[in-house]
């Protein structure tokens, strides 16, 4: 590993690191500071981006233990950022905060996350966010707006109070094989550290980029 990594750079787990500027961005960045850019690719080849928002930074190694560690989001899984993962089996993302002049990159592979840490995300969510889980056929045309709250409505009838998870809906881990950290830096000379590894479960290499 670089020995000059130091101070926001410092650490042998970069799930920790993304935790804690994450951390930080929680209380600089105005709205969503979990934000990130999705990149996925279709079968044709061409790519596709769009923001969503990270909801788990996992570590290295998990309650059950697991090794590998991953960023989760949740989406329902007919929409096309989903059908698009579920070809390539794999996803990319950057994370960035502008008032911290930082941003993470992530490349790796992806898998479904739909046991008791999906259900329980879910029931965290506020109740109109549930229904509208069941409403939505996300990125499938729509006639209209008036469509969608008459769906709503309709679901809000069926399924009561307390709906519980669709199937159709759930998280996307992506367990990187590569991330990289970067900081601005005076006359754009920016701090990058790559971090890269074989396999989800194979050690980090860790090396400084240049600008």
């Amino acid at each position: 590993m670089s020995s000059d990594r130091d101070g926001i750079f410092a650490g042998d787990d970069p799930f920790e690191i993304a935790r804690a500027w994450l951390a930080e961005a929680e209380a600089t960045e105005i709205n969503d500071p979990n934000a990130i850019a999705l990149a996925t690719v279709d079968a044709a080849g061409l790519p596709n981006a769009r923001m969503v928002l990270l909801k788990e930074i996992e570590p290295r190694e998990t309650a059950g233990g697991r090794i590998g560690g991953g960023f989760v989001f949740y989406t329902n899984y007919g929409s096309v950022k989903a059908d698009e993962i579920a070809q390539a089996g794999s996803a990319a993302f950057v994370m960035h905060w502008k008032s911290l002049r930082r941003q993470i990159r992530v490349r790796g592979l992806t898998e479904r996350e739909e046991g008791e840490q999906a259900d329980a995300y879910y029931a965290s969510r506020s109740l109109k966010s549930r229904l509208g889980a069941w409403a939505s056929q996300q990125s499938r045309p729509l006639e209209s707006r008036a469509a969608l709250m008459a769906e709503v409505a309709k679901v809000t009838l069926r399924q009561g109070p307390n709906p519980s998870r669709p199937p159709f809906w759930g998280g996307i881990r992506i367990r990187p094989l590569e991330i990289e950290f970067w900081a601005d830096g005076a006359f754009r000379l920016h701090d990058r550290f790559r971090w890269r590894r074989d396999s989800p479960e194979a050690p980090w290499t860790v090396t400084r980029l240049n600008p």
